[in-house]
């Protein structure tokens, strides 16, 4: 597997614009001043990622009371993510990235071991970015069942 960019704490994490499930368009930079969890899922509407996507939303009162704003980034189209954001009652931005420029900017796309195979894909990611636009937790191949969970602990919000 060749070697591919990662993002570390203490890096700057890279600003993007893209648009939401709603056609508005959403960035990085609109955050300034709050902390933000952004985590990168292959693919709206998929058994993993519809775990993940409904961990975060269960658990969104809990990230918001302790003052993290959550984004989830796919390289679904805008149209689709509308469709998940509906059948699973999200209420959290998900954000288009159909060309996968912040995904691989961020490191969440690239090589990975799929069955044993390398193929090219998205990396399950979460990234924990402070008011001031710092990485402070940089998380790559995260699991999609537990993993909120597990960031809540580490982030001391733990219900």
């Amino acid at each position: 597997m060749t070697e591919q960019k990662r993002l570390s704490p203490g890096d700057k994490a890279p600003d993007f614009t893209l648009t939401d499930s709603t056609g508005a368009t959403v960035s990085l930079s609109d955050y300034r001043g709050k902390s933000v969890v952004v985590y990168f899922y292959p693919a709206a509407g998929t058994p993993g990622c519809t775990k993940q996507a409904c961990d975060f939303r269960d658990n969104l009162g809990e990230l918001d009371g302790a003052g993290y704003q959550v984004l989830g980034i796919s390289p679904d189209k805008p149209e689709k993510l509308a469709k998940f954001v509906e059948a699973e009652q999200l209420t959290f931005p998900l954000l288009a990235d159909p060309d996968k420029t912040v995904l691989t900017e961020w490191g969440a796309f690239g090589e990975k071991k799929n069955y044993g195979r390398v193929v090219q894909g998205v990396i399950r990611s979460t990234f924990v970015v402070d008011p001031e636009g710092k990485i402070t937790e940089a998380r790559y191949n995260v699991k999609a069942t537990g993993h909120v969970a597990k960031l809540l602990r580490e982030l001391d919000i733990a219900a």
